[in-house]
């Protein structure tokens, strides 16, 4: 019975501390493709109001209104932009991963043919300067980029 006693009083410890980093992870894993999700959407959104055939040539600079930190951790950007199979439209693959974890979240949101993007562009969560530019040529094409410090 003693050596049960003391098996359980390592063990209970072991599994309470392997639940609690799974939890963290998860939650954080969670907050992070929300913040995904967010910039996803103001992409699309910016994207959808400059392919409009009533706006001209220019350029726009959107302030992303993301948290600088997510439970302490600064996050970085990044997207590629993939071809869909079935049209001509295409994939904007966004990917935010945590600085100093090995923590990440993907998410895609769809855009059509006449956009590009910038896949050098990064995006810094703490950055002040932390922007989504969008550039309408004169061509109707729409290229897309993080802008940052």
């Amino acid at each position: 019975m003693v050596p049960l006693l003391i098996l359980q009083i390592f063990l209970f410890p072991l599994t309470a501390g392997w639940m609690m980093t799974h939890w963290v992870d998860s939650r954080q894993t969670l907050a992070l493709q929300e913040t995904a999700s967010h910039l996803g959407s103001s992409i699309q959104q910016v994207y959808s109001a400059l392919n409009h055939q009533s706006i001209s040539a220019g350029t726009v600079r959107s302030k992303l209104a993301v948290t600088a930190y997510i439970e302490g951790y600064a996050f970085t950007g990044n997207a590629s932009l993939r071809a869909a199979e079935a049209d001509s439209s295409q994939f904007l693959d966004i990917t935010l991963k945590f600085l100093g974890n090995s923590i990440e979240s993907t998410t895609s949101v769809t855009l059509g043919a006449n956009v590009n993007w910038n896949a050098d562009s990064e995006f810094m969560s703490n950055s002040t300067y932390a922007n989504l530019v969008a550039e309408k040529l004169s061509n109707d094409t729409i290229l897309m980029y993080f802008e940052g410090d």
